[in-house]
């Protein structure tokens, strides 16, 4: 009742992701459509578990979640979110390889750290930390304003203080890290190795690890070889893609380590005085609006004075009149 569907934008393993409106304020949204009938007790379980994140995850590089509307009858849940207008990392990588055209290098670092400030957030939460678990290209999106934005949390652990690593194994082969992949236990650097990879499929327009079985994709993953990314990138994103590429736990960054790199502090830096500086217009548009409504309301007012005074001289001239009248009756 409150939302209206535009059209439906992809398809997921349980149902469709819409474009919707919201009656209310005309906000372009998205809903994913899930059909919790065909799904086993774990993946309910999965399904409650990502809503629960959702609701408490709040962060600009994070895809937030708005609301969800259960409908028992189809068995049938919704989960409202924010609309990313230019779609998926993944999307991205299809146009580029269509277009033999690459990313330029400082989408490259800006997209690094935005993945990071988003995965930071997760990482150091108070309530318990999360991982995300399943970093591809298509759970990081884009919005209108070039924004990169973390979502599909839909595999996500959440870790109390008592646990440090997690021991369940679960994600995408092609962005799984060493210690994944050997079924170990593992922390917030396996997030950081899939981000990684993630990464170097956008600049290179290939996975960093390719294999024709998961076997053979397993070995690659342990020996953690990868090639260098396309020449016209420079040899420092080249040396932080490595070093979030390393089977090392130790070599391997962590998020704060990420954001201290002078690259990545530079990037961050920059999109905060663009924010303000879109912040300051928006401010300037409000008072300009304002002023404008205080002429509309002057002017209003002076219309309604003059309208008034014309009144109050009919009224008079009637007085006159209803006056002389009278006198020439006397």
């Amino acid at each position: 009742e409150n939302y209206e569907k535009i059209k439906d934008i992809g398809k997921g393993s349980f149902g469709l992701v819409s474009k919707i409106k919201r009656k209310s304020d005309g906000r372009v949204l998205v809903w994913k459509e899930l059909n919790y009938g065909r799904m086993s007790e774990k993946e309910k379980q999965q399904l409650v578990s990502e809503v629960n994140i959702l609701r408490e995850l709040r962060h600009p590089n994070i895809v937030r979640y708005y609301d969800r509307i259960i409908d028992k009858k189809a068995s049938r849940i919704y989960i409202i979110m924010e609309f990313c207008e230019q779609g998926d990392m993944a999307g991205l990588i299809k146009k580029c390889k269509k277009s033999k055209e690459h990313v330029p290098e400082d989408m490259g670092w800006k997209i690094l750290a935005q993945v990071t400030l988003a995965l930071f957030e997760c990482h150091r939460r108070k309530e318990g930390k999360i991982l995300h678990r399943d970093l591809k290209p298509g759970n990081v999106f884009i919005d209108g304003q070039n924004n990169v934005k973390l979502g599909d949390f839909g595999l996500s652990r959440i870790m109390g203080d008592e646990s440090v690593f997690a021991y369940t194994h679960v994600g995408t082969p092609y962005y799984m890290s060493p210690e994944q992949i050997k079924e170990q236990k593992y922390d917030d650097k396996s997030d950081i190795w899939s981000a990684g990879c993630v990464l170097y499929e956008i600049l290179s327009l290939r996975a960093p690890f390719e294999a024709t079985s998961k076997v053979e994709l397993a070995k690659k993953i342990n020996k953690g070889q990868i090639d260098r990314i396309p020449k016209q990138y420079s040899q420092e994103l080249q040396d932080v893609l490595k070093s979030m590429i390393s089977v090392n736990l130790k070599d391997r960054p962590s998020c704060e380590d990420l954001m201290k790199h002078p690259k990545v502090c530079f990037v961050n830096r920059l999109i905060r005085l663009k924010e303000m500086e879109s912040n300051v217009k928006r401010k300037d548009e409000d008072v300009k609006k304002k002023q404008q409504k205080l002429k509309d309301t002057e002017s209003l007012f002076e219309e309604k004075q003059k309208l008034l005074q014309l009144k109050i001289d009919r009224v008079s001239k009637l007085k006159e009149k209803l006056k002389g009248l009278k006198d020439k009756k006397q």
